[in-house]
C-alpha cells in the first residue's frame, strides 16, 4: 500500500473517477485507488522513503521539462500573446466515423475542454474545439497535429482558429457545451448519413466489424491485462491509451461528476419475462443513483435507464455491459435520448416506466458517502451489511438458498457482526440475488444492504 498526495483536491477527484471504471495495472498487478483519511502527507527522511522521494523528484522534472515537447524548434515551447484557446480540427482520410465523444476523449488529455462543434465542410469532417486556456490548445496542437487516430487513417490536421470563443446553442451529437447542462438538444437531425450512423450504432465498431478491414487495425494503445499498451504504430495515437469505450463512441469521462454528457443508457438483450423496472433500478443503482427506468412497451427486451449524471452512466455501462442476467448477456450503451419521458396521463404503459428520482434506496445521495469508495465490478462474492444481532449464519444462508442460489461460503466480519461476505455459485447468481434481496426486511427494522465485494472468502 502507498499514499499519494496530489496537487489539489480536484486532481485527486479526477484521478479516482478516471481509475474507478478502468483498473490500472502495474507490472501485471491490479492497483486499487481510493481516498485516504489523511488531508496531507508528512514525509520523513528514513532510508525506505529515499526511493519514493527520488521518484517524486523525477516526476517533477518530467512535468516541468517535458511540456516543451520534443520534435519541434525550441521557440515552440512558448505560447504567443493573444493566441486563441480555440482549435480548428480537420480529419483527413476518414476511414472510421469519429464522434464528438472520441474528440473529447483525445483532447481532454491536454486540458479542460469547454466546447466542441463538429460539422462537414468541403466534404471534410471538421471540428472547432475550445479549451479553458490557450496553453492547453498550444500543447494539444503540438502533440496531435499530423497524428492518426487509427492506423493509417483519420489523420488530425490542427490549426488555431481566428475565433476566441465558441457559441454553442445545442447539446447533441454535433455540438456540446460542457459548461452548460441546460441547453436543448435542438432539432434532433442525425449528424451522420443513415448508413454511417447505422454502422456506428453497431456495438464494438472498431473491435469487431471494422478491425483489420482493408488492413487497418486500430492504432490505439488498449489497456491489456498485462498492464502494457499494444505497441503503437508510428504516427498513431498509441501513447494516449484511448480506452476501447472511447473508440466505440462511449466517452470515459475523466473528470469529477457534473461534466455533462449523456446520463441515459440503452440496455438491450434483457429477459422480457423476468426483468422489471425495479430490478433494473436496484442493479444499476449499485453504480449510481437511478432516476428513471423505462422498459420498451413493444420490445420488452430493451430498456432505458436514466442515471443521475454522465459519470454514473459510464460507470454502470463499464461494469454491467456483457454480464449475464436471467440467462441472457446484457448489453448497455449510451442512448441518443437525453432523458426518460414519463407516460402522458391516460397513456397505456403497463407499469413499464417508473420514476425513482426520490427513492430512499439511492446509495449515493450523501456527498462524500463511503459508498463511492466501495464500487466494484459484479462478482460471485457479495458484501452484506445492516444485519441485526438476532440473524444467524443459517438464516442468511437459507435466505439466499430460497432465492435459488447455491451458497459456497459465508463469513461474518470479525470486528463488526453487522457485516458479512457470502460467496455464491456464479457471478450471474450474485447479480440476481442482489436484485432480489437488496433492502430485504430482516426484522427489528433492519433492511439488508447488498453490494458486490472485491474480496473472496
Amino acid at each position: 500500500m502507498a499514499f499519494l498526495e496530489m496537487a489539489s483536491e480536484e486532481a485527486a477527484v479526477t484521478m479516482v473517477n478516471y481509475y474507478t471504471p478502468i483498473t490500472p495495472h502495474l507490472r501485471s498487478q491490479p492497483v486499487y485507488i481510493q481516498y485516504s483519511n489523511h488531508r496531507e502527507l508528512k514525509t520523513d527522511n528514513l532510508p525506505n522513503q529515499a526511493r519514493a522521494q527520488a521518484a517524486l523528484q523525477a516526476v517533477s522534472a518530467v512535468q516541468s521539462g517535458s511540456l516543451a515537447l520534443s520534435g519541434g524548434p525550441s521557440n515552440e515551447g512558448t505560447v504567443l500573446p493573444g493566441q486563441s484557446p480555440v482549435l480548428r480540427i480537420i480529419i483527413e482520410n476518414l476511414f472510421y466515423p469519429v464522434t464528438l465523444e472520441v474528440l473529447h476523449q483525445i483532447f481532454s488529455k491536454f486540458g479542460t475542454v469547454l466546447k466542441i462543434i463538429t460539422f462537414t465542410k468541403n466534404n471534410q469532417f471538421q471540428a472547432l474545439l475550445q479549451y479553458a486556456d490557450p496553453v492547453n490548445a498550444h500543447y494539444a496542437k503540438m502533440a496531435l497535429d499530423g497524428q492518426n487516430i487509427y492506423n493509417a487513417c483519420c489523420t488530425l490536421r490542427i490549426d488555431f482558429s481566428k475565433l476566441t470563443s465558441l457559441n454553442v446553442k445545442y447539446n447533441n451529437d454535433k455540438s456540446r457545451d460542457f459548461t452548460r447542462l441546460d441547453l436543448p438538444t435542438g432539432d434532433g437531425q442525425p449528424s451522420l448519413e443513415p448508413p454511417m450512423a447505422a454502422a456506428f450504432g453497431a456495438p464494438g465498431i472498431i473491435s469487431s466489424p471494422y478491425a483489420g478491414a482493408a488492413g487497418f487495425a486500430p492504432a490505439i494503445g488498449f489497456p491489456q491485462a498485462t498492464g502494457l499498451s499494444v505497441p503503437a504504430v508510428p504516427g498513431a495515437l498509441g501513447p494516449l491509451t484511448i480506452t476501447s469505450s472511447a473508440v466505440t463512441g462511449r466517452m470515459a469521462i475523466p473528470g469529477a461528476s457534473g461534466i455533462p454528457g449523456n446520463s441515459v443508457l440503452l440496455v438491450t438483450n434483457l429477459n422480457p419475462d423476468l426483468i422489471t423496472p425495479h430490478g433494473l433500478f436496484i442493479l444499476f443503482g449499485v453504480y449510481g443513483d437511478v432516476h428513471r427506468v423505462k422498459i420498451m412497451f413493444n420490445k420488452k427486451e430493451n430498456a432505458l435507464v436514466q442515471m443521475a449524471d454522465a459519470n454514473q452512466a459510464q460507470l454502470a455501462m463499464n461494469h454491467l455491459s456483457g454480464q449475464r442476467l436471467y440467462g441472457k448477456v446484457l448489453r448497455a450503451t449510451l442512448s441518443k435520448h437525453q432523458a426518460v419521458q414519463l407516460p402522458r396521463e391516460g397513456q397505456e404503459d403497463q407499469g413499464l416506466t417508473k420514476d425513482f428520482s426520490n427513492s430512499p434506496l439511492h446509495r449515493f445521495k450523501k456527498p462524500g458517502s463511503k459508498n463511492f469508495q466501495n464500487i466494484f465490478p459484479p462478482s460471485a462474492t457479495l458484501h452484506l451489511s445492516n444485519i441485526p444481532p438476532s440473524v444467524t449464519v443459517d438464516d442468511l444462508k437459507n435466505l439466499f438458498t430460497e432465492a435459488g442460489c447455491s451458497v459456497k461460503a459465508f463469513k461474518f466480519f470479525q470486528k463488526d457482526r453487522k457485516m458479512a461476505l457470502i460467496q455464491l455459485g456464479s457471478v450471474e447468481e450474485a447479480i440476481q440475488a442482489l436484485i432480489e434481496l437488496h433492502n430485504h426486511a430482516l426484522g427489528e427494522n433492519h433492511h439488508l444492504r447488498v453490494s458486490f465485494s472485491k474480496s473472496t472468502i
